[in-house]
């Protein structure tokens, strides 16, 4: 490969570049359609897949089938007034209510901390350093995780080298891109040295009980306490979620995802009177409909604005 091929290469993030193959894939072999693609074809596959398909799916393939197009040098089949008019029928005869990641509690968050402290205590007195190391990692993950909002892809990426923190006072990561990041200029992330629930001490008891200087922050764990080279895939920081909660007592693990850090700590903000513009600040979202989607809390400062003013009236 090409200094070039590597720049253009590394211009799409590796987890779109996969779907994108696999949009490309399904598109050839499953459904047989032939590329460069006529506008008429796309608009016949999204008919074909339109009652199996989320729309948030079509929409991935539609933009996959775009990329190819425009990549190879061929017109963009996806823009015809075919192609739109078929997407406005689909979300038409099929609605469909976005999916939200269950929000992590602050309560079921002490829950879980607590439990994996008390791992941590039990792993020392049988000299079990695996076990040790794995709650040392896992007490970590979910509490800088969860007090600044982090994507799984975030925290899979974390680099020891990009992140500084200094007991008592604070914790500054940097990551290279982001998903609002669209331009790859890289973005600083702070959060503060807490009282209890501290993400700064969980790190600097992780980082420092595995040595580590250089590399990524979160790693896999054998079962005779040696820490992988590499950085936890992406894919498995949802499973890992899932089990960590499980096992400190949180109902229906199942139904928590890589967003319910984000989810949690965004409704816990917005509860605690956070206004929207420092949330959006504080998390990075770049426009009010992404903070929105992240906020149960609305239902909340609804009820209380309408009972404030109900109180207001009937003193009148």
């Amino acid at each position: 490969m090409s200094k070039l091929d590597q720049y253009i290469a590394a211009a799409t993030r590796d987890n779109t570049r996969q779907s994108y193959r696999a949009a490309i894939e399904h598109f050839e072999v499953q459904w047989k359609g032939l590329l460069p693609a006529t506008a008429d074809s796309v608009a016949r596959y999204l008919a074909e897949y339109a009652d199996t398909l989320a729309v948030s799916t079509l929409r991935q393939r539609l933009a996959a089938l775009a990329q190819w197009h425009n990549a190879q040098g061929f017109p963009d089949p996806t823009k015809a007034p075919v192609v739109r008019q078929a997407m406005r029928g689909i979300r038409a005869l099929h609605p469909a209510q976005e999916k939200q990641a269950k929000p992590l509690q602050l309560d079921e968050l002490e829950r879980v901390v607590g439990g994996l402290e008390s791992a941590i205590n039990a792993a020392r007195r049988c000299n079990d350093r695996a076990s040790e190391l794995r709650s040392l990692r896992d007490k970590s993950l979910i509490l800088l995780g969860f007090w600044r909002g982090f994507r799984s892809d975030e925290l899979s990426r974390l680099c020891v080298e990009q992140v500084e923190a200094s007991a008592g006072e604070g914790i500054s990561c940097f990551l290279g891109r982001t998903k609002g990041d669209r331009q790859n200029l890289g973005s600083t992330f702070r959060a503060p040295a807490l009282s209890r629930l501290c993400p700064v001490d969980a790190y600097l008891d992780w980082v420092g009980a595995a040595q580590l200087n250089t590399g990524p922050v979160y790693r896999a764990i054998d079962r005779w306490g040696h820490v992988g080279e590499t950085g936890l895939h992406i894919d498995s920081i949802a499973p890992l979620l899932r089990a960590i909660l499980r096992k400190g007592g949180v109902a229906s693990a199942g139904a928590y995802s890589g967003h319910s850090l984000r989810r949690g700590f965004a409704n816990w903000a917005a509860s605690d009177g956070w206004d929207v513009k420092s949330l959006m600040e504080y998390v990075g979202w770049r426009d009010i409909k992404s903070a929105l989607r992240y906020l149960d809390a609305s239902v909340s400062y609804a009820k209380g604005r309408m009972e404030h003013s109900m109180i207001g009236r009937a003193g009148k």
